[in-house]
């Protein structure tokens, strides 16, 4: 029977790869824009559904850290996916020096986690959850960054603070953005301030008075989504 050290990148790259579909890769590709002067410009695809690779991320999540590496600066999208999913697992289970050692891992190789689903299933976890009892700088150097998948670290990093009623970051950080000309940027903002006033209407709303009229159309709306729809109108036409 192998063993975890005896399973290489290549074995696991293997593996996924039996899920893979021509016509789903050529879906995925267009689903997560790959095109030219797009934001996943030249990003490749294999057809490989996220319920097959988090299925794969399972099956190989006790492997060596080195091989899971490897697959992260795999020029395939799903590769580096499971890789992620995989480094969130591992931090989750790890000791205190695994936790530093991915999390470093993590913002070296930020150039390979360069779509918003590679940010979104692991930012969280691993940026956010190594800051929670730490000095979050490193995140606000992030929202400052001229690379669009920094910045959006930055600020889906704070779900993890959010999580524990500890807004002062997300505020700071949205508060960067808030000019961000890119329309990713404006649903993931608006994104975590909804996540905000699902914990604490008050403190968001306070947020929002404040700066409602300089938000991107597009952020707003996300933020303020479950309000009633009386008070989304009066948001929405600079009333409130």
């Amino acid at each position: 029977m192998r063993t975890a050290k005896d399973i290489s990148a290549r074995d696991i790259q293997k593996r996924l790869r039996e899920f893979a579909s021509e016509e789903k890769a050529r879906f995925l590709q267009g689903f997560f824009k790959t095109g030219a002067g797009q934001y996943g410009e030249g990003d490749r695809f294999l057809g490989v559904v996220v319920p097959d690779v988090r299925k794969v991320a399972k099956e190989y999540r006790d492997v060596y850290l080195g091989e899971i590496t490897n697959l992260l600066s795999s020029p395939y999208h799903e590769d580096r996916l499971l890789a992620l999913l995989m480094l969130a697992w591992a931090y989750e289970k790890g000791d205190v020096a695994v936790k530093k050692r991915i999390y470093g891992l993590y913002l070296k190789s930020t150039r390979f986690i360069n779509n918003w689903d590679l940010v979104d299933l692991s930012a969280p976890n691993i940026v956010g959850g190594h800051l929670i009892d730490k000095n979050r700088k490193p995140l606000h150097a992030l929202a400052k960054s001229r690379d669009l998948w920094k910045r959006r670290i930055a600020i889906l990093a704070t779900f993890a603070f959010i999580k524990r009623d500890d807004f002062s970051d997300v505020f700071t950080i949205s508060e960067t953005l808030l000019s961000d000309d890119h329309d990713l940027i404006h649903k993931a903002v608006g994104w975590m301030l909804r996540e905000v006033g699902k914990r604490n209407d008050a403190v968001l709303e306070g947020f929002l008075k404040r700066h409602y009229r300089r938000m991107p159309r597009t952020m707003l709306r996300y933020a303020i989504e479950r309000f009633p729809e009386a008070k989304r109108k009066r948001y929405l036409t600079g009333k409130v």
